[in-house]
């Protein structure tokens, strides 16, 4: 429950530090940014950030058990930490474009 608590904590206070950022426009400044976009692309980052940590959490884990096959373990964790980084990304832009079409 703890850590749900700070996870909460800290995604509010980016939220309120991002808020002024996103406010400041120019002559050329695109409308106010829509809110469900930017929950999504939050939420991506998120989701990727728990599942990168998961995977080095336990690569390092079965590295730590079988020092034997830490080169094979560590590919394996770059490779899937790539396509996850590659499907964010994929979302991310998604999540970018249906702001820009709304």
């Amino acid at each position: 429950m703890n850590y749900l608590v700070k996870v909460a904590a800290m995604s509010i206070a980016v939220l309120v530090v991002a808020s002024p950022a996103m406010a400041q426009g120019g002559a050329t400044a695109p409308g106010p940014m829509n809110l469900g976009s930017a929950i999504g692309a939050g939420l991506v980052i998120l989701g990727a950030g728990f599942g990168i940590g998961k995977i080095g959490s336990s690569a390092v884990e079965s590295m730590a058990r079988q020092p034997e096959v830490a080169g094979n373990v560590q590919t394996a964790m770059i490779i899937a930490a790539a396509l996850i980084e590659g499907a964010t990304f994929f979302a991310l832009i998604v999540c970018m474009l249906f702001n820009t079409s709304g």
